[in-house]
């Protein structure tokens, strides 16, 4: 049951916004936690993710995606997007990912 309704959030995530692709106006003021988990993405998720947007992978800034949503499909992948694990990224670097994820989404 836990799958399908994680499968089904991470279905309605997949759906676009009309945010996609309008630039971010002025610089943004992350906290502490989103500075490292901006340093923390542009090493491990930018090659896919670029600045949020879609690449290889899917957009992230244009969706609402809850914490332990981003956590689940980081640890254990799906798709085409492969599973990192804590000896890879952190539990603290994947908590200031998230946090700076939820910052870049707010901004724009």
């Amino acid at each position: 049951m836990r799958r399908v309704v994680v499968a089904a959030c991470l279905l309605l995530a997949a759906c676009g916004s009309a945010r996609r692709g309008e630039p971010i106006v002025g610089p943004i003021a992350f906290s502490p936690a989103g500075l490292r988990g901006e340093r923390a993405y542009m090493r491990v998720c930018h090659q896919c993710h670029p600045g949020g947007e879609a690449g290889l992978g899917p957009s992230l800034n244009d969706k609402w995606l809850p914490g332990f949503l981003i956590r689940f499909q980081a640890r254990h992948g799906l798709g085409a997007m492969p599973a990192f694990d804590a000896g890879r990224v952190g539990g603290r670097e994947l908590d200031d990912i998230v946090t700076y994820l939820g910052e870049l989404r707010r901004a724009g």
